[in-house]
């Protein structure tokens, strides 16, 4: 085994689930709930995790696959090398949009990220990282993040962490709204997380997400500078829910210590 390979590897498979994604739109997608009415899954979805685990499983037996939807190991540590999966984030943007949703995938190996990988699957726009290596985007290098100050930002953030709410104390997040150039919320975190890597936003915050949603995107962000920790300001376990906040290096400290209350 070499990280080579296991790097074309998980390539070769990321394109082939998205052409099977693409291709799934002309057939019978079926949607049920999860957690709640919102939180919403597909027979796709379903299916492409079973193709990972399978084809991984194939190749890799002693390797483990941390999955969205259930069908993987079931994972407590990142001992060993340990795929992490989101077959489709963004699952509500391929059911009402047919865009604007990815592949997710973050490869660990005792614990430390080694490959992490994003793919646009409409797009077809695949952005990849090896830990230490830089970052690209369909083969080109995304290049390193420049300076970005907080009266010209734009923010990837829910609106509704500005109301009332049970997490955060939305006074901070209204006077953030007024301090920054704009506010976006594309509904995928692995995109918005690419979104801070490229320099299309300049920041990114949820409140609860869990490891396939960022496990690929925050290796490619952290090749081009951008800072990722919870909302605390601590570093991410990548085991459990936590919160979650990338930003360009320059105005990451001043949102957490400026703006940013947890309840």
């Amino acid at each position: 085994m070499t990280t080579d390979t296991i790097q074309s590897f998980a390539r070769m498979l990321i394109i082939e689930a998205g052409s099977k994604i693409r291709a799934s739109l002309d057939g019978d997608i079926w949607i049920s709930s999860k957690s709640n009415v919102n939180d919403l899954v597909t027979n796709i979805d379903q299916d492409i995790e079973k193709f990972f685990i399978q084809r991984i499983k194939e190749s890799y037996p002693t390797h483990r696959v941390m999955g969205e939807e259930g069908f993987g190991d079931s994972v407590e540590s990142l001992e060993g090398v340990v795929w992490i999966l989101d077959p489709i984030d963004g699952t509500m943007n391929f059911i009402h949009q047919k865009r604007n949703f990815a592949i997710s995938l973050g490869i660990y190996m005792d614990g430390k990220p080694a490959f992490g990988f994003v793919f646009d699957v409409m797009l077809e726009e695949l952005y990849e990282a090896e830990k230490g290596q830089g970052a690209y985007l369909n083969g080109k290098p995304i290049p390193p993040l420049e300076e970005a100050h907080l009266s010209e930002a734009l923010v990837g953030m829910n609106a509704s962490w500005s109301i009332p709410n049970k997490r955060i104390e939305h006074d901070g997040m209204i006077q953030l709204v007024r301090d920054v150039r704009g506010i976006r919320s594309y509904g995928s975190a692995a995109l918005e997380t690419v979104y801070v890597a490229t320099g299309r936003l300049d920041a990114y915050m949820s409140m609860r997400l869990n490891p396939w949603d960022i496990a690929g995107g925050r290796i490619i962000a952290e090749e081009v500078g951008a800072v990722v920790t919870n909302l605390r300001g601590n570093e991410l376990t990548m085991v459990d829910k936590d919160t979650f906040f990338i930003a360009n290096k320059s105005i990451h400290r001043q949102i957490i210590e400026k703006y940013i209350r947890l309840k």
